[in-house]
C-alpha cells in the first residue's frame, strides 16, 4: 500500500517528497539506497520510519534535513524545494523550519542546558535575552524548568534527551527529525520521552519523523512506514 494513501489532504502540508532515488559509486558500480520514494507528512502528525539496519533510514532523514542531496526527484519542506537552495540558505532554513533529535544528544557539555537550548536562537539571529527566554520556558514545557543551570553531565539520560528535545523545538519548526531518540535509554525513560513526544505533537501540532527499531513506539505514536529493499511501504 502506498504511504500517501494516509495523507490527510485537509491539514497543512509540512513534507512532500516525490520519487527520490539516492545511489553512491562504489567505483566503477553504483549502489542504489532507495529508488522513487514517495512521502508526505502534514502537520501535527507523526511518522515512524521502520526497517532493517543498512535499509537507508538514516540517508533518508538526512535527505529531508536538507543534509544530503537526492540523485533525483525533489523534496520540498514546507513548500520550499530544498536542494535548490545554497549551502548557507538550507542552513538558513534548517534553523527556522526544522529540529533534529539524534540517538546521542550532542550537547556541548561546557554549556548548561538554557545554553544549549538556546543556541539555534542566538545562531538565527535572535537577541540573547530572547533566546534564554524561549529556552526557558522550553525547557519548562518539557519537564526540565528546575534544571536550567546543569550541564549534561549533571543530567540522567532522560533529561539530557528532554534537553535535546527542547533544542530542536525551540526556534517552533513545522518539523522535527528524530533519529533514534529512544536508542540510548532504558524502557522506562524511553516511554517518558515518547510521552513527551505525543504531548508536544498533539499540543503544539508539529509534524515528527521519527526513525527506530522500536515497532510498538512507531505504532503508538502514528503512520508507520517500513523501508525495505529499496522501498518506502505502509505498514498494515
Amino acid at each position: 500500500m502506498s504511504d500517501q494513501a494516509s495523507v490527510n489532504p485537509d491539514r497543512t502540508l509540512v513534507i512532500d517528497c516525490e520519487k527520490v532515488t539516492r545511489t553512491y559509486s562504489e567505483g566503477p558500480s553504483e549502489l542504489t539506497i532507495f529508488s522513487d520514494i514517495s512521502l508526505q507528512v502534514v502537520a501535527g502528525e507523526t511518522v515512524g520510519i521502520v526497517g532493517s539496519s543498512g535499509a537507508g533510514k538514516t540517508t533518508l532523514l538526512n535527505l529531508l534535513g536538507g543534509l544530503d542531496r537526492p540523485s533525483s526527484g525533489h523534496i520540498d519542506i514546507c513548500g520550499q524545494d530544498i536542494h535548490r537552495l545554497s549551502e548557507a540558505g538550507r542552513a538558513r532554513f534548517r534553523n527556522r523550519h526544522l529540529g533534529f533529535v539524534y540517538q546521542f544528544h550532542h550537547l556541548l557539555p561546557e554549556f548548561s542546558a538554557l545554553e544549549n537550548v538556546m543556541l539555534p536562537g542566538t545562531l538565527g539571529g535572535m537577541s540573547v535575552r530572547k533566546a534564554s527566554d524561549r529556552a526557558a520556558a522550553m525547557l519548562e514545557r518539557v519537564g526540565l524548568g528546575q534544571r536550567l543551570r546543569h550541564k549534561p553531565g549533571e543530567l540522567s539520560g532522560g533529561e539530557r534527551q528532554r534537553v535535546a528535545i527542547a533544542r530542536a523545538l525551540v526556534n517552533e519548526p513545522e518539523c522535527v527529525l528524530m533519529d533514534e531518540p529512544t536508542g540510548n535509554l532504558d524502557e522506562q525513560t524511553g516511554r517518558g520521552v515518547q510521552e513527551l513526544i505525543e504531548s508536544l505533537r498533539d499540543q503544539i501540532g508539529i509534524a515528527f519523523v521519527l526513525v527506530t527499531h522500536d515497532m510498538s513506539m512507531a505504532r503508538s505514536l502514528g503512520r508507520v512506514l517500513r523501508l525495505e529493499q529499496g522501498q518506502l511501504f505502509q505498514e498494515s
